[in-house]
């Protein structure tokens, strides 16, 4: 596939990197030539120099020869990014997405707008960040949880610690005892242990710190946390840490739907700004680094901390503080993805990286059509996909077991009509179904094929 991405910034350059990987022919189109030199020096890509809303850079890229056409330039370059989306439209490229930082582009009547004029899709990564943030929450357990077919199946992430019984359980073993003592169905479909990604088989064995991914009914979760040594909590306080986008946003959405937000900024004038905003959340002005001003706001009496500053030492120290003081749930935003496995080792539950997000967006846009979602999952070096089954493709022609389906990928579950099941050996996958999969990175060009 020929693609090409205005801008190389952060998002621009790990989108390139990704997509490189997956033998797409990627161009970079950026006017900082610093930024270009850096990521050519990273990725195999061809960089042109240039304003991307000069239709003569447009044409010098061969953007009317593109598969698709991604605009990410920096979030205060909205205009730039839309207006060159349009241009390339114009000029030939087969889709076209944009990063927008305006909440108001995604209301009904305005995403059919930009449709109607050739934007496939506009994004916002703050929004979608914050969205996941606000989900999470919702959910009664502090693992991080994916909804499918809102919330039919989910796939549940759990840390394996001291309190889990099933430490040193094969697989087999963990299975026959959740079947007799609850009935649960059920699929661990990957363990990340050590920064690999492990496929699991019956006979491979639970140990200490595998995050483990498991896909069940959503009634099913609160049975199976209790193995993994997970308790159930309800969130009603929560206190964020920042004074950007996403934790206005965050702060904004939570205060309509629980008992007490608060909100801690360093820096005294932006603390102003928000508590005029923010009418029903508390702002107060102080470092949450800082031990003493934790407790003087009064941590201990929260459920949850959320760390969203544009600092990812400060987001995970924060949220190490927190837990010192008994907060039961932390959420930490962490952009530099090698700080991801190192915030999971120091007790932060989730990591929310808004390159990830975006790239799960966009990745579907390369797949076959019939991918619904495409999330990538820190800590792994994996995807979790959800297709619509189309007629007469290759996973419908015999059962799982039979089908030779690639060994670093794994089916869960299947939502067909108002039910959702397990997926098992014997389960047949019919046209229209949604199919959860997961999929190692150098297999989900193999798995799209047995969909198309």
């Amino acid at each position: 596939m020929k693609i090409t991405i205005v801008g190389a910034g952060s998002v621009g350059s790990h989108l390139a990197k990704m997509l490189r990987s997956s033998s797409n022919e990627i161009t970079v189109i950026d006017d900082d030539k610093k930024r270009l030199q850096q990521l050519a020096s990273m990725a195999d890509v061809v960089t042109v120099e240039g304003h991307p809303t000069s239709v003569q850079v447009l044409k010098d890229s061969d953007v009317a020869n593109a598969d698709l056409f991604v605009a990410v330039y920096p979030r205060s370059m909205q205009d730039v990014n839309v207006l060159s989306a349009l241009m390339a439209k114009k000029l030939g490229a087969a889709k076209v997405i944009a990063r927008i930082n305006d909440e108001d582009y995604l209301t009904s009547d305005n995403k059919l707008l930009f449709k109607e004029m050739g934007i496939e899709l506009m994004f916002y990564p703050e929004k979608i960040a914050s969205d996941e943030i606000v989900d999470n929450l919702r959910h009664s357990t502090r693992t991080e949880t994916m909804d499918f077919a809102h919330g039919k199946l989910q796939v549940a992430i759990f840390k394996l610690e001291e309190e889990s019984q099933v430490l040193d359980m094969q697989l087999a073993e963990f299975a026959a005892m959740v079947k007799q003592d609850s009935g649960v169905s059920f699929r661990v479909i990957a363990i990340s242990r050590n920064g690999k990604t492990v496929i699991p088989r019956f006979d491979t064995k639970f140990q200490y710190h595998d995050l483990v991914y498991v896909i069940a009914k959503r009634e099913g979760i609160p049975a199976l946390m209790r193995y993994f040594g997970e308790n159930s909590s309800d969130v009603n306080k929560v206190m964020i840490y920042g004074g950007g986008p996403i934790a206005e946003m965050v702060a904004r959405s939570l205060s309509t739907r629980i008992s007490s937000v608060k909100l801690l900024e360093s820096d005294k004038d932006k603390c102003i700004e928000l508590s005029e905003r923010l009418e029903k959340v508390q702002v107060s002005h102080g470092d949450a680094r800082n031990s003493d001003f934790l407790l003087e706001e009064g941590i201990k009496d929260y459920n949850a901390f959320v760390a969203l500053t544009d600092n990812d030492e400060t987001n995970i120290l924060a949220c190490v503080a927190a837990r010192r003081f008994g907060v039961e749930r932390t959420i930490a935003e962490v952009e530099n993805i090698e700080y991801a496995k190192l915030a999971e080792d120091l007790g932060v539950d989730v990591v929310i990286n808004k390159k990830l997000i975006t790239a799960g967006r966009i990745f579907r846009f390369t797949l076959s059509g019939k991918a619904r979602f495409v999330k990538y999952v820190s800590g792994t070096e994996a995807e979790i996909l959800e297709y619509t089954v189309a007629q007469n493709s290759r996973i419908t022609k015999t059962e799982l077991k039979n089908m030779n389906f690639p060994s670093n990928a794994i089916i869960g579950g299947v939502i067909r009509g108002n039910d959702s099941f397990i997926a098992v050996g014997d389960t047949v996958i019919e046209a229209y179904d949604r199919v959860v999969v997961f999929a190692s990175e150098d297999t989900v060009k193999e798995v799209d094929a047995f969909f198309r």
